[in-house]
């Protein structure tokens, strides 16, 4: 038995890293492309308002992987964004946090912008709660990166945790 699968997390598969590539720096912006409904970039959102989604991954790294992002096309939240809009827009990522940590059990939530003007330009923040037990040396960065594999979770196991992290997002 891994040590993936003794934390509870599914066991991990291979990423293609290369395939990911092109599909971040060739397709639509994957925020957008979500956000208006197209049917390639489909996700299982956990919250939405007027002003943000918040989804889980494609491709987690570890279970509740969630993106939070605002739906409009804004790349730097230090040059498009005005400051009480960022506190509004990271009082959304606290709530989806919090409502995550709530559905799983979480040693520590990590929190994370990512992306680049070359790829992922969307301004997104990750949240991925990080199972008790993990060794040290599968934590922060290593738990994070796909080239290490990602959940083999399917669809319908996607689609619970959703509604999972959703009730606790109501209660």
């Amino acid at each position: 038995m891994t040590s993936a699968q003794m934390d509870g997390q599914p066991a991990r598969t291979a990423f293609d890293v290369d395939q990911y590539e092109r599909r971040v720096r060739e397709g639509p912006c994957f925020v957008c492309a979500l956000v208006t409904g197209h049917p390639d970039y489909r996700h299982h959102v956990v919250h939405e308002d007027d002003d943000s989604i918040a989804f889980l991954a494609r491709n987690p790294t570890l279970l509740g992987h969630c993106l939070v992002a605002p739906k409009q096309h804004i790349e730097s939240w230090v040059r498009d964004m005005r400051q009480d809009g960022f506190l509004r827009f990271q009082g959304i990522v606290y709530t989806v946090a919090t409502a995550l940590a709530a559905t799983l059990p979480t040693e520590r939530m990590y929190s994370l912008s990512l992306g680049s003007h070359q790829g992922n330009a969307h301004l997104h923040w990750h949240l991925a709660p990080l199972p008790p037990g993990v060794p040290y040396h599968q934590q922060q960065f290593h738990a994070l990166m796909a080239e290490n594999g990602v959940l083999d979770v399917d669809d319908e196991a996607q689609a619970a945790l959703a509604r999972d992290i959703r009730r606790h997002l109501r209660g």
